[in-house]
């Protein structure tokens, strides 16, 4: 089966976004100078999974910046024709992550980079989710799109380490039991 690892950023109160999807109050406090682990993270990962949500907010980017196959879990997207300049590159589907995880598989990807927030929610209430590498940003935003939503049942998770950067962001590490 192919494993699920998580990459990602949240404000102090622990939302992803603002209500809109927009992280201007991430990117704003962008450190050019800071290593936070993506490149060596994503050089890890086989294959790329995320919601809708997550695919409009990285398609709005001025380039695609995957160069890994991404899957898109999406009813709505699911039955469309995957735009001519990502043609290769990303597959829409309606899949549960444990049929999303037994695609990935049967294609050989042994690291899934799982992105977006309800994505995320919903591989951890599968416990599908190997590893999260949260960065929490040293901001208070009062409301968004929360990482963590309600849960069937607790999730254990075991701590690997913790790191502190100059710029104010720390980043966390877990395992799942």
């Amino acid at each position: 089966m192919t494993r699920g690892h998580v990459f990602i950023a949240t404000s102090l109160d622990g939302f992803i976004a603002r209500p809109d999807g927009t992280l201007d109050w991430l990117l704003s406090r962008d450190a050019p100078d800071e290593d936070h682990g993506y490149d060596a993270f994503i050089a890890r990962m086989d294959c790329i999974v995320m919601g809708r949500g997550c695919y409009e907010a990285v398609r709005a980017f001025p380039e695609w910046p995957y160069t890994r196959p991404v899957l898109v879990l999406s009813h709505q997207l699911s039955g469309q024709s995957v735009p001519e300049d990502l043609a290769g590159k990303v597959t829409f589907a309606a899949h549960t992550p444990e049929q999303a995880m037994q695609h990935l598989a049967a294609q050989g990807h042994l690291n899934a980079y799982v992105d977006g927030g309800q994505i995320v929610q919903s591989f951890l209430c599968a416990r599908l989710i190997d590893s999260l590498t949260i960065t929490t940003a040293p901001v208070l935003i009062g409301q968004g799109r929360p990482l963590f939503g309600a849960l069937p049942q607790d999730i254990p998770l075991r701590h690997e380490g913790t790191r502190a950067f100059p710029s104010g962001l720390v980043q966390s590490t877990w395992r799942a039991d």
